[in-house]
Formats: structure tokens, C-alpha cells, sequence
């Protein structure tokens, strides 16, 4: 599949199968974050893979933020839910690094690359995905529970599986009603 194929036909799949995903899919989709740019190649990423009972981490620390640092055995049971959605969640954060040059926003930007790049990579080898956010996400608590520095920011839940369905349809707002073409 080509890359515009891919670009237009990914969907977010929340509907997956808890069938394991291989560690050589897994380490593909990985490699594709890697190759976001990135200014000046700093590298701004890092991930964090939950399978197993390693989701149990995310679920923690989500329900720690529903209860604003105190987490009770009912947002647990419904964080636990959350997380077991899909047999595979990779926690993805930005590091900005600490230099005066680098422009702190374009760190967040080439992490939202990595995660794009990596949709597209679980998209060729035919899984599903929905990328989460939200505030619970942002949220101090979650980059504590990830051992995240002070600057250091959760960015995304990327929830991956086998799709138990592969039919998505989706629109979009043609360009030309997006673009403001400026020749002067």
C-alpha cells in the first residue's frame, strides 16, 4: 500500500481483539516513531510498552488522577476496564531537552509525528488503533507515575489490536475550504 493509500484509508479502531501482538510488529511500529523529524535530533521521545499485566501501570495511574493523588478500589475497577480494551497500549511522552536554542512547542510537534508515524506502521501491518488523550493524560500525576522529568508531558495512549472489524469509512472537509493560497 502506498503511502497516500495508507494516509487516507488509517482509521481509528477501537474495537479490537485481545489477541497478543508480536514482538517483531510491535518493535516496527516503534522504529517508525523513531524516524519522525525532530529539530536539531534531539529526540524528544519516549515509550513506554504495556502488554499483560503491564497495563495494570496505566490503570493505576489513571485512576490515581480520577481521585487527584488517592485511588480507590472503584476508579481502579474502572480504569483496569479502560486499559483492557486492547491486549497492547503504548504510552507515548515527550523529554523536551533542556537547551535555550530548541523551542520547547517544536519537541511536542515532532512527538505528534512519532505517534502519526506509528499509526500509519500499525496501519501497513494490518492492526487497529485509537490514539487517547485528554487531560488525564496531561495531567502531573500521569508523567509522576511514568518517572517523567518536571518538563516531561504523557502525550498519548496508543491502544492497539487485531480489529475485531476492518470496514471504517470517514470525510473530510475538502482542502479548498482549508487553505488560503497566497501568490503576492
Amino acid at each position: 500500500m502506498s503511502i497516500s493509500e495508507s494516509i487516507r484509508n488509517r482509521r481509528s479502531i477501537g474495537k479490537v481483539k485481545q489477541d497478543a501482538i508480536p514482538r517483531e510488529s510491535i518493535e516496527r511500529i516503534l522504529e517508525a516513531g523513531i524516524w519522525a523529524p525532530n529539530h536539531r535530533l534531539t529526540e524528544p521521545w519516549k515509550f513506554f510498552v504495556l502488554e499483560g499485566n503491564g497495563r495494570n501501570k496505566l490503570a493505576e495511574a489513571l485512576a490515581s488522577v480520577a481521585g487527584n493523588g488517592e485511588v480507590t478500589e472503584e476508579s481502579l475497577s474502572s480504569a483496569r476496564k479502560k486499559v483492557e480494551r486492547a491486549p497492547l497500549i503504548i504510552a507515548v511522552a515527550v523529554e523536551p531537552v533542556d537547551n535555550s536554542k530548541i523551542i520547547e512547542l517544536e519537541e511536542y510537534g515532532a512527538v505528534f509525528a512519532a505517534i502519526q508515524n506509528m499509526l500509519l506502521e500499525i496501519h501497513e501491518l494490518g492492526l487497529g488503533a485509537v490514539w487517547r488523550s485528554g487531560e488525564p493524560c496531561y495531567h502531573e500525576l500521569m508523567g509522576k507515575a511514568f518517572d517523567l522529568s518536571a518538563k516531561g508531558k504523557m502525550l498519548g495512549f496508543i491502544y492497539i489490536g487485531v480489529p475485531e472489524n476492518n470496514d471504517q469509512q470517514s470525510k473530510r472537509t475538502p482542502f479548498a475550504e482549508k487553505t488560503v493560497w497566497i501568490t503576492e
